[in-house]
Order: structure tokens, then sequence, then C-alpha cells
């Protein structure tokens, strides 16, 4: 969270804000806490996953986007255990 330089409060409401997109895009049913745990810890894989590859992400934008990235990864996961 740190290196994308945004703060834990931020991270809280951009973490959302890409948890909600993620549940939209990808169809699911969650609740507010879900939706914002899924944004940061998806945030969190998402940035891990492109640091493989070179690619950094900075800024809220940035955060956004590897939040919305992780969040429909982490939502497909779930889908793929539960079947």
């Amino acid at each position: 969270m740190e290196d994308a330089g945004v703060g834990w409060i931020a991270a809280i409401i951009i973490g959302g804000i890409a948890g909600w997109l993620a549940e939209q895009f990808m169809k699911s049913n969650m609740g507010m806490i879900a939706n914002i745990i899924l944004g940061i810890v998806g945030a969190v894989l998402a940035n891990a996953i492109l640091g493989i590859f070179g690619i950094s992400l900075g800024g809220w934008i940035g955060y956004l986007i590897a939040g919305f990235i992780g969040a429909c990864i982490l939502i497909a996961i779930v889908r793929a255990i539960r079947r």
C-alpha cells in the first residue's frame, strides 16, 4: 500500500470501489465489507503479480486498477474452489 502512495483511509475507499467494480464486472453478489477486503487484498495480489513482469502501478488510479484486477482474480479463484 505504501508503494502505491496511498494511505489507509484512501486504501479502504479505493479498495471498496475496486471491489464493487469487480463485483459488478464478475456478476457476483457480495457485501460492502467483502468488497473492501477484495479490493485491498486484490491490489496487493495484482501488484505482486504485475511486479513479476516488471509492471508498476502507482498512485490512486494505479491502486484502483490493481485492486480491480486482483479482486476479479480472487472472485474467479473462489468460484473455482466452490465448484
